[in-house]
C-alpha cells in the first residue's frame, strides 16, 4: 500500500535550507545537500531520508553512536503525524528482516528511538507501533513456517530480528528500573514451537540461531518465573534428532546446541566469591609455611602458637640478613661462603646441551 509523502514542516525547512551540508552524517550521498545549495526546492521525503541513513547504517555500522542523536534530533522536528510515525517503523522493519545481518542494527535503532522520539499520538509511540507490526507477522507464524521456500525465509529474518529486539529493546519502569518486553519472550517461546513443528532443515537451522542468540537470556528469565520452559524445548529438540527426516548436518548442529545448554550456554561463573585466605576461614592456610628451628632444634611454623616470640628469637641469634646496599652491593667486602663453596662444574647433560647451543649458535652466525 501506497505510503503518504510526508511534508518537512517549513521550521525543518528553514534549518534544512541553511545548514544542508552539517544536516547529513558523513557518508551520505550528496544529492540532497547540493540541490539545497543549488537553491532547488526538490526536498527529500521521509522515507528519502530514513531510507538513506539506514543504507548508511548498513554500509557503516560504526557510525551509529556518533550519528544516532542527530538522526533523532531530525525526526522529532520531522515525524509530526500519526502517518509519518507509522511510515518511519515500516522503514525500520523492513530493513531489519530484508536486509543481512542489518537485525541486530535494527534493533539498536528501535530501542534508541523508542526512548528519543517525542511523538505520541493516540495511536501508539514509537515502541507500540513497533510491536503492533510484529504481531502482524507473528500471527501468521503456523502457515509461514509450513510455507514454500521464499515464505520460510521471510519468516525466518523477522524470527531473528524479534530475538535481537528481545535484547535489545529496553522497557523502562515506574521506579526506573530496565526491564525486557516480556511480550516479546511469549512470542520467541511460540515462534520455537511453530520451528520445531514443521521440522524442515531450514526452519531447524533459524531455531539453532534463535537459541544460540537468546538461549541464555531466555533460560535465565524462565528459572526467576518457576518455568521449566527451556527443559521443555531440549527435549523437543531430542525428539527431532531421533525421530525426523531432517539432514545428518542439522541433526548435529541441534546436537551441538544441546551441548553448548548443557555448558550453561558456555558462560563460566566463578565458583565462589573471592575472600583473602586467612588461618580462619582456610585450613590450608599454614601448608607451604617454611619450618624453622629453636637453638634447642625444635621445629616450629607459622601456626604455632608462640611463633612470634620463637622466630623474634631466632632473628636475634643469626645474622639473616647481611650487610648489603638497596642496589645489591656486598659491604663486607668477604666473598658469599655459600655461593664460594658451590662446585663450578656443570652437570654432564647439561653441559652437552650447553655445547649442542653454542655450536648451532655459531653457524647461524656463519650464515
Amino acid at each position: 500500500m501506497a505510503k503518504p509523502q510526508v511534508v518537512v514542516a517549513p521550521v525543518l525547512m528553514s534549518k534544512l535550507s541553511a545548514n544542508a551540508p552539517e544536516f547529513y552524517p558523513s557518508g551520505y550521498s550528496s544529492n540532497y545537500t547540493e540541490s539545497y545549495e543549488d537553491g532547488c526546492e526538490d526536498y527529500p521525503t521521509l522515507s528519502e531520508y530514513v531510507q538513506d541513513f539506514l543504507n548508511h547504517l548498513t554500509e557503516q555500522p560504526g557510525s551509529f553512536e556518533t550519528e544516532i542523536e542527530q538522526f533523532a534530533e531530525t525526526l522529532n522536528g520531522w515525524v509530526t503525524t500519526d502517518d509519518a510515525l507509522q511510515e518511519l517503523v515500516e522503514l525500520i522493519y523492513q530493513q531489519a528482516t530484508s536486509i543481512p545481518n542489518f537485525s541486530y542494527m535494527g534493533a539498536r535503532l528501535c530501542n534508541y528511538l523508542s526512548h528519543h522520539l517525542t511523538i505520541s499520538p493516540q495511536s501508539g509511540n514509537f515502541r507500540q507501533l513497533l510491536l503492533q507490526r510484529c504481531r502482524t507477522e507473528y500471527e501468521v507464524k503456523d502457515q509461514a513456517a509450513k510455507g514454500d521456500e521464499v515464505t520460510r525465509k521471510r519468516f525466518h529474518a523477522f524470527v531473528l530480528f524479534l530475538g535481537e529486539l528481545y535484547l535489545n529493546l529496553e522497557i523502562k519502569g515506574t521506579n526506573g528500573q530496565v526491564t525486557r518486553a516480556d511480550i516479546l519472550q511469549v512470542g520467541l517461546r511460540e515462534l520455537l514451537n511453530a520451528l520445531f513443528s514443521n521440522p524442515m532443515d531450514d526452519n531447524l537451522i533459524c531455531a539453532v540461531k534463535l537459541l544460540k542468540l537468546t538461549g541464555s537470556v531466555l533460560e535465565d528469565a524462565w528459572k526467576e518465573k518457576g518455568k521449566t520452559d527451556m527443559e521443555e524445548i531440549i527435549q523437543r529438540i531430542e525428539n527431532v534428532v531421533l525421530d525426523a527426516n531432517c539432514s545428518r548436518d542439522v541433526k548435529q548442529m541441534l546436537l551441538k546446541l544441546v551441548e553448548l545448554r548443557s555448558s550453561n550456554w558456555g558462560r563460566v561463573h566463578a565458583t565462589s566469591t573471592y575472600r583473602e585466605a586467612t588461618p580462619e576461614n582456610d585450613p590450608n592456610y599454614f601448608m607451604n609455611e617454611p619450618t624453622f628451628y629453636t637453638s634447642d632444634g625444635v621445629p616450629f611454623t607459622a601456626a604455632d602458637p608462640d611463633y612470634q616470640e620463637k622466630y623474634q628469637e631466632l632473628l636475634e641469634r643469626e645474622d639473616f640478613f647481611p650487610d648489603y646496599e638497596e642496589n645489591g652491593t656486598d659491604l663486607s667486602g668477604a666473598g658469599d661462603p655459600y655461593l664460594d663453596d658451590i662446585d663450578d662444574e656443570m652437570d654432564p647433560e647439561i653441559e652437552e646441551a650447553y655445547e649442542k647451543f653454542c655450536l648451532e649458535s655459531e653457524r647461524k652466525r656463519k650464515q
